[in-house]
């Protein structure tokens, strides 16, 4: 009932549910629940039908449903009660129930993934493994983390009925249900939804509940994204990069991503990864080393919203390379395939989109997508000399050409 932007976090949620057209409401309450019941009554004031379960004791987040579980629907969604949510539910209830799901998972990068609960998916986005924290030290985790919104199938849950023990979703149904052969799908998304745990939190969040951060995170509405190169950009451009060993951040890589993160601009990574192709890397070591990437930027408070690679080469060649990916393709940069996949999965507008690399094969990628472009003097710093595109700005750094997207920004924004 904690006030957010002048009414209750509680009641932010019925307007998005009710938005998306969900008109049935439980709340399952503990500590105080008469508050939520005078404030709410049967919901009708607020256009559905509301009603609020007591617990008598804590039966944890699974095991407050499953004392319900009569009154669920065959299918519902979950939202916890401390979470401020800005999500299009009608995505991902339609994506859980065109996948066949036993329970889908809403996923999202943070910027605190070495203290929070993370989840592994596979490239199709079926959830593979769960990683509580504490995780082991040196561990390079994909960062997914489970942010506490779900969609599920009532059926699913049979199996934990009649437990006596509190339970709790993500370390303990979830995990199960896996083990059982359950199909767990992974939605990965940036939507809003951040817990208001900590005073610092409850701060923040309601800072970027008054800035707009929060009203223009849902995929409803259109997202403006700085694509990033990777070698040279972000990390030094080693020659092939092969193993998740190798790789390091440049300085201030990470503030530079913080920065844009917290200015609600999505950070979308685009890089050709001809070392698959050529047979000199594994999609799996290949997974590793953007799993430490991941790694590294968390340390710093930063995250990447979406990772996008091209695996293909069209020369051959190569000891070891593989014949199946030496082809001409719409995703290898300069073509802006990478670019465009990205734009549908994250509904972006281009038109606000820029383009960061260090090399003219970014600059001719950002030309081809008809997107701005800079060129950062890292790397490459555009000695590679194999296109004749213009950069719109020339800086020294990430950091420095972060803050001219976002000068240049409001610059143009301003009244």
């Amino acid at each position: 009932m904690i006030p957010i932007g002048g009414k209750p976090l509680l009641e932010h949620q019925v307007e998005l549910a009710r938005r998306h057209g969900f008109t049935e409401i439980i709340v399952f309450a503990g500590y105080r629940a008469e508050v939520i019941r005078d404030y709410f009554g049967d919901g009708k004031r607020f256009g559905v039908d509301l009603c609020v379960i007591t617990e008598e004791e804590p039966r944890g987040t699974a095991g407050a449903l499953l004392e319900g579980f009569e009154r669920l629907a065959e299918s519902f969604a979950v939202l916890y009660g401390d979470t401020l949510p800005n999500v299009d539910l009608t995505r991902i209830w339609l994506k859980h129930h065109s996948r066949g799901a036993d329970a889908t998972l809403l996923l999202h990068p943070n910027d605190h993934p070495l203290d929070s609960d993370l989840v592994e998916v596979n490239t199709d986005g079926w959830v593979e493994s769960f990683h509580n924290r504490p995780h082991p030290p040196g561990a390079w985790f994909q960062n997914l983390v489970n942010a506490g919104l779900y969609v599920i199938r009532r059926e699913a849950l049979c199996p934990w009925l009649g437990t006596s023990v509190p339970l709790d979703f993500g370390k303990d149904v979830f995990p199960d249900m896996l083990v059982r052969g359950g199909k767990l799908l992974g939605y990965n998304s940036f939507e809003y939804i951040k817990d208001v745990g900590t005073p610092e939190r409850y701060d923040r969040i309601s800072a970027e509940y008054a800035s707009g951060v929060v009203a223009r995170s849902s995929l409803e509405t259109p997202q403006r994204a700085v694509f990033l190169d990777r070698d040279g950009t972000l990390i030094p451009d080693k020659d092939c990069l092969r193993r998740a060993e190798d790789l390091e951040l440049l300085p201030g890589v990470g503030q530079a991503i913080r920065h844009l993160n917290h200015n609600g601009w999505r950070a979308v990574l685009v890089t050709n990864q001809p070392v698959i192709a050529k047979g000199f890397c594994t999609e799996a070591e290949l997974k590793r080393i953007h799993n430490k990437l991941e790694t590294l930027l968390g340390m710093e408070h930063a995250f990447l919203d979406r990772i996008y690679f091209c695996p293909h080469h069209p020369a051959s060649g190569f000891n070891g390379e593989r014949r199946e990916l030496k082809m001409q393709c719409e995703c290898r940069k300069p073509a802006p395939g990478m670019i465009l996949q990205a734009a549908a999965d994250l509904n972006l507008d281009l038109r606000q989109c820029w383009l960061i690399g260090d090399t003219t094969t970014d600059m001719q990628t950002a030309a081809n997508a008809q997107l701005p472009g800079i060129l950062v003097r890292t790397g490459h710093g555009g000695g590679d000399a194999r296109y004749q595109a213009s950069p719109r700005f020339t800086c020294d750094t990430l950091g420095e050409a972060v803050d001219c997207v976002l000068d240049n920004v409001k610059k143009v924004t301003q009244p």
